[in-house]
């Protein structure tokens, strides 16, 4: 059985379960959910939740408020100025990076604390740059590391950091006053719309307009679906919300995300922050597992799978397709539209699916965990203790390769003999319904090969285990400021592999007491410890030599 709901330029198409996604859309129409919403109505989560609502329903009104932008915008920027480099974390930067690369335009995304990949960006072209420093706290340590790092370069070049530096933050942050004291341009963003809902606010709108995209047209598409979402019936966002909420509550708490002929690139990135910290906390939550397209592994239907399909092709995904057991495919979401719209429509839906699975979509209780343990690192490394002090001997050296971990969870000494057994183990560790959370801390350019363990492990998977165990992959520190939030606050099903590697080149933060590879080890071991204080299966690999280290890899997880 299939349905289809489709207006202003979007169409979501749903099969499988229908009856329980009808049940959820009925129950919401009939305590009016939709008019409370196109009101902001801040009570419709929860009271608890009322008071952090009340401050996060801005979003709703971006297609038209944005547009007021658009002046300032065309003034940003000199003549020679080409090359945009973006130094923003999470909701700051994955909105631009899909923005940009759907449009073609270049702009190149900062949001490691990798010191290789630092160095690479802040010594290139410097005479042709000008930066976005995006912080919507003014605060993000990841950013003002940025900066720092970027004010001394100008410097030394003669070049001076006030002529090249664009600040998005909020009013009134900490980085607003250091910017204007700087004489920096200053672009306010909207203080009444959290991070991931901020696709079409300054923080998506600065970067991607600067790089060379149409942002009004961004704007329009979004407001063509605008007055869809305040109606009962033929909306698309209640639609799809009420579908994921559903999902949630029927136990299909996997939502295996693939593009397929979209023409939007890198959506899924964006969608995996948005739904991941908006609902994984108070031990529930859906967990978006991106893959690399319909045909991926990972992507076959699962009985805690929800596939999603952004462009999709009815004829290919729905309803009476077979899955490899000669079954139906039980349970699907298509959605398509331009990219403006497709912003809108999905925080719309993860709000309704909040309401549906009774969380507040608008909070990330878990995540400042990580922070302050990273805090607690980088101060004891200015104490004389390195972060490497918190660090276990290896339970095994194989080639470049070292294993850290717990005994209990990597087995007596004759269980664990080189990198295909620890795959082995994971894997097995994995519970029924559960999943493999990768987490590389490396460069995400020159080491982006990396990202192909997913695919490698989601295969071995489903051919060593009796039910499949969806794989997910993340860069670190990127995923704190998405995916970590359900790692921590969702269903405690999940198991950790971290990647970790040696640093040959390292930074100093300008002006502070540490140095990136400092931060970006502490970074890893903070998230480390919050996972393990939950009693979260977790195994750390450091690769003493990356090239070699990372090939290791990729050939022990090959099936």
């Amino acid at each position: 059985m299939t349905s289809v709901v489709t207006a202003g330029g979007v169409s979501v198409t749903t099969w499988g379960v229908i009856a329980d996604a009808e049940a959820v859309l009925d129950r919401l129409v009939s305590d009016g959910v939709p008019g409370a919403l196109a009101n902001k109505n801040a009570q419709l989560w929860g009271p608890d939740a009322a008071e952090e609502a009340g401050k996060r329903l801005g979003w709703l009104d971006l297609p038209e408020t944005s547009r007021a932008l658009l002046p300032r915008l065309a003034g940003l920027g000199s003549p020679g100025l080409d090359r945009v480099v973006l130094a923003g974390m999470g909701g700051s930067s994955l909105a631009p990076e899909v923005i940009t690369r759907t449009a073609g335009a270049p702009l190149t995304v900062l949001d490691t604390t990798d010191p290789h990949q630092v160095a690479r960006v802040v010594g290139d072209r410097l005479e042709r740059t000008i930066v976005v420093v995006s912080s919507k706290s003014g605060g993000t340590v990841e950013t003002d590391s940025h900066r720092r790092v970027f004010e001394r370069a100008f410097r030394d070049a003669g070049i001076d950091p006030a002529e090249r530096i664009v600040v998005v933050t909020d009013p009134g942050s900490p980085l607003e006053a250091t910017a204007r004291e700087a004489g920096y341009a200053v672009v306010p963003a909207d203080p009444d719309v959290g991070g991931r809902y901020s696709a079409l606010t300054a923080f998506g709108l600065v970067p991607s307009a600067l790089a060379g995209v149409d942002v009004a047209r961004l704007l329009d598409e979004a407001a063509g679906l605008s007055a869809a979402l305040r109606l009962s019936y033929d909306n698309p966002g209640l639609a799809l919300g009420a579908a994921l909420g559903a999902s949630a509550l029927a136990g299909r708490d996997k939502l295996v995300i693939a593009d397929h002929e979209s023409g939007i690139f890198g959506f899924g990135d964006w969608a995996e922050q948005l739904i991941a910290e908006s609902t994984g906390k108070q031990g529930r939550g859906l967990l978006p597992v991106v893959v690399e397209g319909v045909s991926a592994p990972g992507f076959e239907p699962a009985d805690d799978v929800r596939r999603v399909v952004i462009g999709h092709r009815p004829d290919e995904f729905g309803g009476g397709q077979e899955d490899s057991a000669g079954g139906r495919d039980p349970a699907g979401l298509g959605v398509s539209g331009p990219l403006g719209a497709q912003f809108l429509l999905w925080e719309y839906a993860t709000a309704v699916a909040g309401r549906v699975i009774g969380i507040n979509p608008f909070d990330q209780p878990n995540v400042q965990e990580s922070k302050d343990n990273t805090a607690a690192l980088l101060r004891d490394a200015q104490e004389g203790a390195p972060p490497s002090a918190v660090s276990s001997e290896p339970a095994l050296v194989t080639g470049a390769v070292e294993v850290h971990g717990p005994a209990e969870l990597l087995g007596g000494a004759g269980d664990l003999r080189d990198l295909r057994d620890l795959f082995d183990i994971l894997l097995e560790a994995v519970p029924d319904r559960g999943y493999l959370a990768l987490m590389a801390y490396l460069d995400r350019v020159g080491e982006a090969d990396v990202a192909g363990l997913r695919p490698s492990l989601a295969a071995r998977a489903g051919q060593s285990r009796k039910t499949p165990a969806p794989v997910t992959f993340g860069w670190g520190p990127r995923f704190l400021h998405s995916t970590g939030q359900y790692h921590k606050g969702g269903p405690p099903t999940g198991v950790f592999l971290q990647i970790t590697g040696a640093v040959t080149t390292d930074i100093e933060v300008p002006g502070k007491p540490y140095t990136f590879g400092q931060l970006q080890l502490a970074q890893a071991f903070g998230d480390l410890r919050a996972l393990r204080s939950r009693g979260r299966p977790t195994i750390r690999l450091h690769l003493r030599d990356r090239s070699e280290g990372l090939a290791q890899l990729m050939d022990a997880a090959a099936t």
